[in-house]
């Protein structure tokens, strides 16, 4: 990735500023529990880096995860140099650098396929701590038919625990993600933590259709609340509201204490950067409703 200098990142906040009929977010809100983040996945898989940050002054984004293979080329191929740049452009913009989504997954059959992706996940702990990241999220993918539960969920767990000694030793965290078939289920993903046992080892809460057990995701957030270290939330149109309840997870994560960061990781993309800007400012606005909601 070629890097952007400090006058580049000006221009381009300065062009993302001038777009669209948004206003800037203002001091006037009141004091929230957590704040709002964004997922480059899918909203800004377009978008370069200055754009990025530009878009997320604009709308009150006051975080990103840097999902590996978009355009931002936030990657562990990033040299020495390219890495203080992009961690200053974070600095100067005001945005925090939340981490790096990186798609290291360790259910397979495979134990070749499972050290590689370990050493992975090494080389993004140590991105993540160059940048001033707070840590790199994981995933389970699968459940191989052809190996009985229980044995997966325990790999997985112990596969993790290299993870968690390497970012422990850099100041970091591993995230979890509550993901994929099978395992996204909380019940599955508690067995997993159980087997990881490194405190530097925790989930990320997916917001998944999964969760809510008779309208509730109370049950589901009861098992995994002890590791529940970052947070993705989705569609918060009132249709989609009727099928997660946002409003009881935001207040258990309130009552949890969770104090980090929600990060919107929504199915559409946004080439346009105004569309995807106007989208962005209208999310914040129903996150608002909501977060004030639990108050």
């Amino acid at each position: 990735m070629t890097s952007l200098h400090r006058r580049e990142f000006l221009a381009a906040s300065g062009a993302a500023l001038a777009m669209g009929p948004c206003s800037s977010i203002t001091a006037a809100e009141p004091k929230l529990p957590f704040e709002l983040g964004l997922v480059t996945y899918n909203v800004a898989q377009s978008w370069d880096l200055a754009t990025i940050l530009a878009v997320c002054q604009k709308t009150g984004i006051r975080a990103v995860e840097c999902r590996t293979t978009h355009k931002h080329g936030v990657e562990p191929s990033l040299s020495k140099a390219q890495r203080a740049d992009i961690k200053k452009q974070f600095a100067d913009s005001g945005i925090v650098f939340w981490g790096c989504g990186s798609v290291c997954e360790f259910h397979s059959p495979k134990a070749e396929v499972v050290k590689q992706n370990i050493e992975t996940c090494h080389r993004f702990a140590e991105l993540v701590a160059d940048l001033g990241g707070k840590g790199v999220k994981v995933r389970p993918n699968a459940l191989p038919k052809e190996v009985p539960v229980e044995k997966t969920l325990e790999q997985i767990g112990k596969a993790l625990r290299p993870c968690g000694a390497t970012a422990a030793s850099l100041g970091i965290e591993i995230w979890v993600e509550v993901h994929g078939p099978g395992t996204q289920e909380p019940k599955h993903m508690k067995t997993i933590m159980e087997h990881c046992g490194h405190p530097a080892v925790g989930v990320t809460w997916n917001s998944n259709p999964t969760d809510v057990k008779n309208g509730s995701v109370a049950e589901s957030f009861a098992l995994l609340r002890p590791w529940i270290k970052s947070c993705h939330i989705n569609d918060l149109s009132n249709d989609a509201k009727k099928v997660y309840p946002y409003k009881e997870l935001f207040r258990l994560l309130r009552e949890a204490g969770y104090n980090r960061y929600t990060l919107i990781e929504y199915a559409k993309s946004f080439p346009n950067v105004d569309e995807g800007m106007a989208f962005l400012a209208d999310y914040r606005k129903q996150w608002l409703e909501l977060v004030t909601a639990t108050a």
